[in-house]
């Protein structure tokens, strides 16, 4: 067996998994490689739309790949299992895994309808995905995730005043390279992922085929009809194909063409599950493998989306002009027995039976043009353009009411630039602007279509004019970047972006009226250290922040008509930090921790809500006369106030081309307070969930055959609430156990 590929450092196991991890590779002297230490390497990002190394960015940014990435996945989940893995990064949803919900040092919007904005941005492959439905498009054969904190209205436009998350997959090469994965874990469990590509012209044309097959069983039991195993599986299937032309060293082109199909329950809401008058404690009673219900057809999901983009990009000597053209378009729907129950028959009161389904058609258009300056000079620069164009078909059925459909239309356009400039080797500074303006409309169409409340005479068909509004906001952005050393550097970084004004429908559904919400703008204050310490075993990034939201955007869900309507507060502040670490702490030993903290805070003294319309939860803020929460002081919802991560990997060889390995991870959620209003059911005191995966891999077969368990600790997690009818709440997973292989071609 060949000496180069026989392995005696940790780091030379973890570079096969980790590409953002790499390390120094063995020596042919097993006993020089050993005095060598191991060391962690350059990280290249491109949160400026350009490829940069991490420590150079003057931007917080954190990067995920390989084995720390792809462990979260292995049960099967979806793209809401990075909530917590990242400081100040949360996610959640209420409409299971087709639409979830982003939060960035605390800020996020927790409205559950499918024509809600998010203050952060979602990118795959370049290419934003504005609803909440295209954000859910399954994670696979993916090289790298960046989460990108603070505002990034320069380069990434409105609805980015939290951040970016962006996705970028691994893109064809000449090289002829793929992998195949293959899982099976408890409750039905089985996941097949695989890619192949390589040259199909040499030296011109290279393609690359990605496959994602997620299954699991229905494993929670309907005691009411006494269906067993009656739902909470799905099934996901996922596939990406992609070309790249390069005919010439100065053009390339690359095609990708992507297309999912989701068939599985929605989310499993439950009556009655909190411990009324405790905080964030669950019912003695609470089991988490049966529901009671008499409504909703055991909650059946189904979504299909596909979308395609092309990216041509021309080397024009000292510049490079980069054209980005999209569509994506999904539809499908969600339904569910809301009350969680069974009305006067429990599990606790339940008043009235409340079932509702969702139907979404939505479709969009991307244009982006930028040209960027490639040189080595001290100054660098980019401008460019961008086009958007939505629409969006919100069908709302409900079982007294009957069905609603309105549709929303966006369109926005915007100019930007950014010039960087290097006044010395250690000193560099960054200015940015961006123009956009946005207009977005709302058209009601037909209503409570065979609805039993029109039958009787307690509805009737409205005659709501169209709405249309618009809105042109300045973002803007300047930061300094000074290079302590050859290792460390500080950075300064004050930015101002805005989300665009918004537009609800969702309360039409029920009689009521549509809401709008002005633009909220934001101004961030960011400080930063990044340093490779240690001989560069040991990397540390850390930041402050602070920021305030003009006319902060909410949504006030609930209530005794479960409505959904928005609010514009007069502010919103927020306060905190992140602390990225990873450590090479010995040849067999890589740790990573990481830990949040953001401090929100609503201010507006006069601003007031419904709390829950059930009337059983616990209220602790001030109340006006007419039984409405004063929210002015409180946290920002459903957002943690605190965020800790933490992995290990540890490994040991096994003969000359093998080693033993064994990698644990664990997050932490802190205080979250579920509602607007503050109550004692909905505050989440803390929350965390672990995993593991242990195993053996061959570097001469190049292969890894693991053990793995999500959730080892069988916690039982609060994910959300719904407050007008009972205490109706939603939980996580259980534990799933089982066996993953994977053959590297």
């Amino acid at each position: 067996m060949s000496k180069a590929i026989t392995p005696t450092l940790l780091a030379t196991a973890i570079a096969a998994t980790l590409p953002h991890a790499a390390f120094a590779a063995a020596s042919d002297d097993a006993a020089a490689a050993k005095r060598k230490p191991a060391m962690l390497e350059e990280v290249t990002v491109t949160a400026q739309k350009r490829a940069e190394g991490l420590q150079e960015v003057p931007i917080s940014v954190a990067a995920l790949s390989g084995e720390r990435f792809d462990s979260v996945f292995a049960a099967g989940d979806d793209i809401l299992a990075l909530a917590a893995r990242v400081p100040n990064l949360y996610a959640e949803s209420s409409n299971g895994r087709a639409a979830p919900r982003f939060y960035i040092r605390g800020l996020g919007n927790s409205d559950f309808d499918l024509a809600a904005s998010q203050p952060v941005s979602i990118i795959f492959d370049d290419v934003v995905q504005e609803n909440v439905v295209l954000k859910s498009f399954p994670i696979f054969d993916v090289e790298q995730v960046e989460v990108v904190r603070g505002p990034q209205g320069t380069l990434f436009g409105r609805n980015t005043t939290a951040g970016v998350i962006k996705f970028d997959s691994r893109k064809p090469t000449m090289d002829n390279t793929g992998y195949m994965k293959v899982g099976a874990g408890e409750l039905g469990t089985a996941n097949v992922e695989g890619a192949f590509g390589g040259a199909l012209v040499d030296g011109e044309l290279a393609g690359r085929v990605s496959v994602l097959r997620q299954e699991r069983a229905d494993w929670i039991d309907n005691t009411y009809s006494g269906e067993e195993d009656a739902l909470g599986g799905f099934t996901e299937l996922a596939v990406r194909g992609q070309l790249l032309w390069t005919p010439s060293e100065d053009f390339s082109a690359l095609l990708n063409v992507h297309q999912r199909d989701l068939d599985g329950t929605a989310s499993v809401f439950r009556a009655n599950i909190y411990e009324q008058g405790e905080q964030g404690e669950l019912s003695p009673t609470f089991d988490r493998d049966s529901v009671y219900f008499d409504d909703g057809d055991n909650n059946p999901q189904m979504y299909e989306s596909a979308g395609s983009s092309l990216k041509l990009e021309w080397d024009l000597g000292d510049m490079v002009l980069t054209s980005i053209s999209a569509y994506e378009g999904a539809e499908g729907s969600s339904k569910g027995d809301i009350d969680g129950g069974v009305a006067g028959d429990g599990p606790g009161f339940i008043p009235f039976g409340a079932v509702t389904e969702d139907q979404a058609d939505v479709s969009q258009i991307t244009q982006e043009i930028r040209l960027a300056s490639d040189t080595p000079d001290p100054l660098q620069w980019q401008l460019g353009g961008f086009y958007y164009d939505a629409d969006l078909d919100v069908t709302s059925i409900d079982g007294f009411f009957g069905a609603t459909t309105v549709s929303h239309g966006n369109t926005s356009w915007a100019l930007f630039g950014q010039t960087s400039y290097d006044f010395s080797d250690a000193l560099t500074g960054t200015v940015g602007v961006r123009y956009t303006y946005d207009e977005k409309s709302l058209v009601v169409g037909e209503q409570n279509v065979d609805g039993f409340a029109l039958v009787i005479g307690v509805a009737a068909v409205q005659d709501y004019a169209p709405v249309e509004i618009d809105d042109d906001q300045l973002s803007w952005e300047t930061s300094l970047n000074y290079a302590l050393d050859d290792d460390a550097s500080i950075y300064v970084r004050l930015s101002e972006g805005f989300r665009a004004q918004s537009i609800q429908a969702r309360d039409v559904a029920f009689e009521g009226s549509p809401s709008v919400a002005d633009s909220e703008t934001i101004t961030s204050f960011e400080l930063g250290y990044k340093a490779d310490l240690l001989q560069d075993t040991l990397r540390l990034n850390t930041a402050v922040f602070y920021y305030q939201i003009d006319d902060i955007q909410l949504t006030a869900v609930g209530g005794g008509g479960n409505f959904n309507r928005l609010l514009n507060a007069d502010k919103g502040v927020g306060k905190g930090f992140e602390v990225d670490l990873e450590w090479v702490a010995s040849e067999n030993l890589l740790i990573t921790a990481g830990a949040g903290l953001a401090d929100t805070d609503i201010q507006d003294a006069d601003l007031s809500t419904a709390p829950c319309g059930s009337g059983q939860c616990t209220v602790t803020d001030p109340l006006t006369g007419d039984g409405l929460a004063l929210i002015d002081g409180n946290p920002f919802q459903s957002a943690p106030e605190t965020v800790f991560n933490f992995t290990l990997r540890y490994s040991l060889p096994v003969g000359n081309d093998g080693e033993a390995f064994f990698y644990t991870d664990w997050a932490y959620q802190g205080e979250t307070h579920l509602a607007l209003y503050s109550a004692q059911e909905y505050t989440i005191d803390s929350q965390f969930e672990g995993g593991l995966r242990a195993g053996y891999t061959s570097f001469s077969g190049d292969y890894e055959l693991a053990f793995f368990g999500r959730n080892i600790t069988d916690e039982e997690n609060i994910k959300g609430q719904i407050d007008f009818n009972n205490l109706t709440g939603f939980v996580n997973d259980p534990r799933i156990l089982g066996v993953e292989f994977r053959k590297n071609f």
